[in-house]
């Protein structure tokens, strides 16, 4: 392709609004909100907690009333004593506890500890830990697209099998995903990460149907491009994919090769408390209202068509069936 007509991929990772997933740049103090609800008395853990959406929202809720469970990787670590620091300093209901969502070990040790201390079952699992690698299919070999597809799909389906025992033998929780406008359109040269929350998506769907007689809801949420440092993030990992792959498949894919390993930002000037202001808005709804997804960009949208084309879908095809109440409770239909 000339280089007049090159694709300028970064504009179109703004422009489209692409999904990010845990990471925002540095701690901040989130003001008291008069119109936000009371989540007094509910127990949350969220992973990815460094930064980003999980940071943002440990503290949101807990601001809220909440008795929160913030985990992270790596613990010691700077993130988390300034999580610490702030729970002390302002009161707030902060417990640090350390999971990596690709440990079964952690997975399993970390949802037991925050059961133990909120006395039974955890009220709300919000699955925010994730990571984008960037480049053409072709060029995604093994070692990235188990790296994306661990954190991003098996992490998030480790916690659920964690707290779902508990949850389901009090007949209540609710488990929120965080996926991405790319979990339901494409765009190409965005490696695996489209694959990933498709994949999502579709276990987070299935799961919502199967748990609807156990009283426990599902709810994903389609971030839209945020400023936060999931390009960053991104960029050092294909940075580092680029240097391991050939450069002949380099060269194969101009267009989508060119800015892999790039330096800067992406997600345009949005508010990333977008996210977790829409959460604790559905966290306090009542069961029944809940819906099974959430776009969440203050103008695009892409992705609300095809999602109420596939609920439509779904109700038509399985809305008579054996499976119909459960279809129909999930889609808020009679």
């Amino acid at each position: 392709m000339a280089q007049d007509t090159a694709i300028d991929r970064r504009r179109l990772l703004v422009g489209a609004g692409v999904g990010a997933v845990a990471a925002a740049a540095g701690p901040r103090v989130i003001a008291a909100d008069a119109k936000a609800p009371d989540l007094s008395g509910k127990s949350i853990l969220i992973t990815g907690t460094s930064s980003g959406f999980g940071r943002l929202g440990a503290e949101h809720y807990a601001r809220l009333g909440a008795k929160v469970f913030a985990t992270m990787r790596n613990v010691p670590r700077p993130e988390a004593e300034e999580l610490r620091d702030l729970a002390s300093t302002d009161k707030l209901d902060i417990e640090v506890i350390e999971i990596d969502v690709r440990s079964d070990e952690q997975v399993a040790a970390g949802v037991a500890k925050a059961e133990k201390m909120a006395g039974g079952a955890l009220d709300v699992l919000v699955n925010n830990a994730g990571i984008g690698l960037g480049g053409p299919i072709e060029v995604q070999d093994m070692e990235a697209t188990e790296l994306i597809f661990d954190t991003n799909v098996f992490g998030c389906h480790r916690m659920a099998r964690a707290a779902l025992p508990a949850m389901r033998a009090a007949k209540q929780g609710q488990i929120f995903q965080i996926s991405s406008q790319l979990g339901r359109v494409i765009l190409p040269g965005f490696g695996q990460y489209s694959p990933t929350k498709f994949a999502l998506e579709a276990m987070s769907e299935q799961m919502a149907y199967e748990l609807v007689p156990h009283g426990v809801d599902v709810t994903i949420i389609q971030p839209g491009g945020y400023p936060t440092k999931v390009f960053r993030n991104a960029n050092i990992l294909s940075g580092v994919l680029k240097e391991r792959t050939d450069d002949g498949l380099i060269a194969a894919y101009p267009e989508l090769t060119s800015q892999m390993g790039a330096s800067g930002d992406g997600g345009g000037s949005t508010d990333p408390m977008d996210i977790p202001r829409a959460i604790a808005e559905i966290i306090a709804m009542p069961r029944g209202q809940r819906p099974l997804r959430r776009p969440v960009h203050p103008a695009r949208r892409p992705q609300e068509t095809i999602n109420a084309v596939s609920a439509e879908t779904q109700v038509a095809m399985l809305g008579g069936s054996p499976y119909g109440p459960w279809v129909k409770d999930v889609h808020n239909k009679s």
